[in-house]
């Protein structure tokens, strides 16, 4: 890699250069993962016939695992490889993963028997490119937030406005691609769709690789010789990390079709990481397992909020393909576009609630109270799908205005929890542990999102060649889920409401 200092000092709108790059690499990156999520559940059940169930739950273990996996990538990064080549190799595979899933293979059908034929082929392709993205995702995710923060000295006051423009591109990526990616699933076919996400990330990946000398040299490993250093066969470190790599993508292949054996994994390393946290309390003194106990509790809460919020990717997806009326002045609006809503509400409102807590000053909420008001507004969000159900006559659709409700109210919640999340990992973490908590916030992200599933199949709808022949009961099973999703956030949110000033007080200090 250059070290030209001419480099290091290019900037752009008063930041350094680098940011651009990851700017446009994160963008284009979250274009082609949100793009093709957004089509996931509708391939699944009307292009392969999986039953809502299977559907769901294949969804809920893609996403749990994608979540899991940054915590090994970034991991490997720190220790051995560094960011720019973790965020290199992450990219490769999920251009690989993407493209792969643009190949469709034969369309299910069902027997005369009444069997739904699969072509078993394509569906083996199908998880082995899953498999390829949730690795490429654990590679990149992490490690491409970290080079932002090493752009910028710990002092820099740009630091957060930098992290703010990055996170702009994340939203950005997810709005086009889910806009685009939904219009071509829909309108031409699965493999366009997901195609145009595995282009985008082609994109992400050139723009990273021609802008890495922008980096200053601070996405490199920290030690270069072990990398070079041979351990077996010949074989250096860094090869050795990438075979052991690539052979972990037959074993996730297989881990995402099986949803129990997801299940009991983030079953037992949940368990293993509270009692790591319990042992590490023990021995430390009042203020710092006070504290982390705090971190604990709210960690335990965020997990309610990311079960409820991530019903967006199955149950509400679905309930906008089935029983929205999504009539526009005689067109059809994709279902996929709905999912949209929630990146152009942010890019619309993160600014004016970033602004809203610095003018409310010494009133601004502490961390556990925006966690309550988080968990609150998601119930809310359903609580207007119950609403609409409810003022709509029998046998007609819903009207989109309350899906849109919700997805406000949902975003409004996000941007109370997510902002603040990670910061409070930092904040209340002691410093020996920070890592290891870091990991725990993920791995309760992806227990969410494979709770998520698990309360989607509360809704499950039996179909006939992937479509529902009953709208009525169809409304009527979503409605009964949303109506338990809007009291379990009225009542989860309401708790941490009043366990608030205690959890104040154990954060000792700490805002």
């Amino acid at each position: 890699m250059t070290n030209d200092t001419s480099l290091d000092k290019k900037e752009l709108f008063g930041h350094p250069f680098g940011l651009f790059i990851l700017f446009l690499t994160e963008m284009w990156e979250r274009f082609s993962f949100y793009g093709m999520k957004a089509l996931l559940i509708y391939y699944l059940v009307k292009y392969h016939l999986f039953s809502d169930e299977a559907g769901n739950f294949i969804v809920g273990g893609y996403a749990a695992m994608v979540y899991a996996l940054p915590v090994v990538g970034g991991y490997l990064a720190d220790k051995y490889l560094g960011f720019r080549k973790a965020v290199i190799f992450g990219g490769v595979l999920l251009v690989l993963g993407h493209l792969g899933l643009a190949y469709e293979g034969h369309q299910a059908f069902l027997a005369e028997n009444g069997e739904v034929v699969q072509d078993k082929f394509a569906l083996q392709a199908f998880f082995f490119s899953l498999s390829l993205i949730i690795l490429g995702v654990g590679f990149l995710k992490a490690n491409i937030s970290s080079i932002v923060g090493a752009l910028y000295e710990k002092e820099d006051i740009r630091r957060d406005s930098g992290f703010t423009i990055f996170y702009m591109g994340i939203n950005l990526g997810s709005f086009v691609a889910t806009l685009l990616c939904g219009w071509l699933g829909e309108n031409y076919g699965w493999g366009y769709g997901f195609g145009a996400a595995g282009i985008g990330m082609i994109l992400g990946l050139i723009t990273f690789i021609y802008g890495q000398k922008y980096l200053m040299v601070k996405a490199e490993p920290k030690n270069p010789e072990i990398l070079k250093k041979k351990v077996f066969a010949g074989i250096s470190v860094e090869w050795l990390i990438y075979i052991l790599s690539i052979a972990s993508l037959f074993i996730i292949a297989q881990m995402v079709q099986r949803h129990t054996v997801v299940d009991w994994m983030l079953r037992i390393t949940g368990a293993i990481a509270l009692l790591m946290i319990i042992f590490y309390s023990i021995k430390e003194e009042k203020i710092i397992r006070e504290r982390l106990l705090a971190l604990t509790v709210l960690i335990i809460f965020s997990v309610v909020f990311w079960a409820l919020f991530e019903q967006a990717y199955t149950s509400m997806n679905l309930y906008a393909d089935r029983v929205l009326d999504r009539e526009f002045f005689g067109w059809t609006i994709p279902g996929p576009w709905f999912l949209s809503l929630n990146a152009l509400f942010i890019i619309l409102f993160a600014p004016v609630v970033a602004s809203l807590w610095v003018k409310l000053g010494k009133y601004n909420p502490n961390t556990p109270v925006k966690f309550a008001f988080a968990i609150i507004l998601v119930g809310l969000g359903f609580g207007m799908l119950v609403i609409g159900a409810n003022v709509t006559a029998d046998g007609a659709k819903i009207a989109m205005i309350w899906l849109v409700l919700a997805y406000f109210l949902h975003t409004m919640g996000e941007l109370c929890l997510s902002p603040v999340g990670l910061s409070s990992v930092t904040k209340l973490a002691p410093q020996k542990i920070v890592g290891f908590m870091m990991g725990v916030w993920f791995l309760a992200t992806a227990s969410s999102e494979f709770i998520a599933a698990v309360l989607a199949n509360l809704a499950k709808i039996d179909t006939e060649g992937g479509q529902v022949t009953d709208v009525t009961l169809a409304l009527t099973s979503y409605t009964d889920l949303f109506s338990k999703l809007f009291w379990v956030g009225l009542i989860f949110g309401g708790v941490l409401l009043v366990l608030s000033p205690l959890l104040k007080k154990l954060m000792h200090g700490i805002k």
